[in-house]
């Protein structure tokens, strides 16, 4: 599973003008099932996605795909992590630990 904070990089004028956009990629990730939640950091200095079921590689290159990326209005920071226990909600994600 991955965490994928994102910061903005730009005045919010810019990230505003990319919002739509930028919705409509989330929306596409969540209908594959790639995304299990994101939202607004409450400073709204950037956001936060919860990604998960594919590899480093291809969550690279959802992350070039954002048009917040596209538009550099943002930077990523992204945590891989083992999510060993998980609400019954997101059992589907839940991954074994390594020993």
């Amino acid at each position: 599973m991955y965490v994928m904070e994102l910061t903005y990089t730009a005045p919010m004028e810019a990230v505003e003008a990319e919002m739509d956009a930028h919705l409509a990629w989330l929306d596409g990730y969540y209908a594959a099932g790639i995304f299990l939640a994101s939202g607004r950091k409450v400073q709204r200095d950037g956001g936060v996605i919860l990604a998960g079921g594919v590899s480093r590689a291809a969550i690279e290159k959802i992350k070039s795909e954002d048009p917040f990326t596209v538009a550099g209005v943002c930077a990523y920071r992204i945590t891989e992590f083992r999510a060993t226990k998980t609400s019954s909600d997101l059992a589907t994600v839940r991954e074994s630990p390594v020993l």
